[in-house]
């Protein structure tokens, strides 16, 4: 008996050991599911329940879509490509991303009233500053608006709305020197003659000009202003070295800079590039910066840095920006030409002609419309603009 009882009570003892063990581990080391752990962790986060009673308005308020700003009007979608540069400083909103210049009157509704029509009226203009000159290349400046044919997208403009010599129309211009190590054994010589350019060109309380050193990222050393001593200093801050992201400087100086300047009136808006044009840090391409360039109405100069007598890579690479937005590519042999290049800028800023006209079968449909003046019954001089502007987009 002795011996079945002690057996009996070792059994029992294991036995409750055993059930204890199981209820430890059940409760202490078994993983939870991961479903079942976020499904934890959102109850916790989720408010106490609505009684029931007021359940079905909060639920209507909350599956409402709220307000949101809308996009800035872009006639290809810039948020479809965006460029890294885009992306991390997107452009402001209600910012018109074309040549045109639409006015529009609109009458808002008013928050819940739908009975209020939306009245939208757009006038479709198409502003454009360009140069003419001779055969021997001297600006010519005393034509009439009878001189000038317009052809839009293959089509004859359907009306030249107005036509003015642009001797003193405000300038916007802005100064981006190339400060990588490329361009070390020139850079003070540049900084001189840019500053040279300034003070022959910005006029106080009408002109304003800012100052834009690059390597690998854009650096703003002088921001909008008249004072010619205030962009003296900007460009005498500048210091060479690192890469170069010329496209990147150029896309941020037409973007963020030019087409966000707040303006009274008609102005001029230009860049003065002054690179070798070799680009190997940039975020965006080449045609990406030209493009933007395109849709802050900018005319890019180029003067190449480039002092060997032969044209290389970049050079070309300034041509084309040059010539896609109606400018001009300086290539100075020596380094002193450099001085002679930011003279003519200057005398060309002084020799131009503007003129607004409507476009025939215009559509706004976000896409590139080409651009070509012609001087009538003046074979002999050549007119030079920018290639084209991109719609607006409704």
């Amino acid at each position: 008996m002795t011996l079945r009882w002690i057996f009996f009570r070792v059994t029992v003892a294991l036995l409750a050991s055993s059930c204890s063990m199981a209820q430890n581990l059940g409760k202490d080391e078994l993983p939870s599911a991961p479903s079942a752990t976020l499904e934890q962790q959102n109850q916790a986060k989720k408010p106490p329940p609505a009684p029931p009673q007021a359940a079905p308005p909060e639920q209507r308020s909350s599956a409402e879509p709220q307000p949101s700003v809308e996009p800035p009007a872009s006639p290809k979608q810039e948020t479809q490509n965006q460029s890294p540069t885009e992306s991390a400083s997107p452009a402001p909103q209600g910012d018109i991303e074309s040549a045109t210049q639409p006015a529009r009157a609109e009458s808002q509704k008013e928050d819940g009233d739908e009975s209020r029509p939306l009245v939208r009226k757009r006038v479709d203009e198409v502003n454009v500053v360009f140069t003419v000159t001779d055969k021997h290349g001297r600006y010519v400046k005393d034509l009439k608006r009878d001189d000038f044919k317009v052809v839009d997208d293959n089509k004859p403009a359907e009306q030249i709305r107005s036509f003015r010599t642009e001797t003193d129309l405000p300038l916007q211009v802005g100064l981006l020197i190339d400060a990588s190590n490329s361009v070390r054994d020139r850079f003070k010589f540049e900084q001189e003659s840019a500053i040279e350019f300034l003070n022959q060109t910005i006029r106080r309380k009408y002109d304003k000009a800012f100052v834009i050193g690059f390597d690998v990222t854009p650096e703003v050393t002088q921001d909008f202003t008249d004072s010619t001593d205030a962009l003296s200093r900007g460009v005498r801050a500048l210091r060479p070295g690192g890469g170069t992201a010329m496209f990147d400087a150029l896309y941020f100086a037409c973007r963020d800079k030019l087409r966000k300047a707040p303006q009274a009136g008609p102005v001029r808006r230009s860049v003065i590039l002054l690179s070798d044009g070799d680009d190997n840090q940039s975020h965006v391409t080449r045609e990406e910066a030209i493009e933007m360039a395109q849709r802050a109405e900018v005319i890019v100069y180029t003067i190449s840095t480039n002092v060997s007598g032969m044209k290389k890579g970049g050079d070309k690479v300034l041509e084309r920006i040059a010539a896609a937005t109606g400018g001009r590519a300086f290539f100075p042999f020596q380094i002193r030409d450099v001085a002679d290049a930011f003279a003519e800028i200057q005398d060309e800023l002084r020799s131009q002609y503007a003129l607004s006209y409507k476009p025939a079968d215009f559509r706004p449909d976000g896409r590139f419309r080409t651009i070509e003046i012609m001087a009538q019954n003046h074979k002999h001089l050549h007119v030079r603009a920018r290639r084209g502007y991109y719609a607006p987009v409704e």
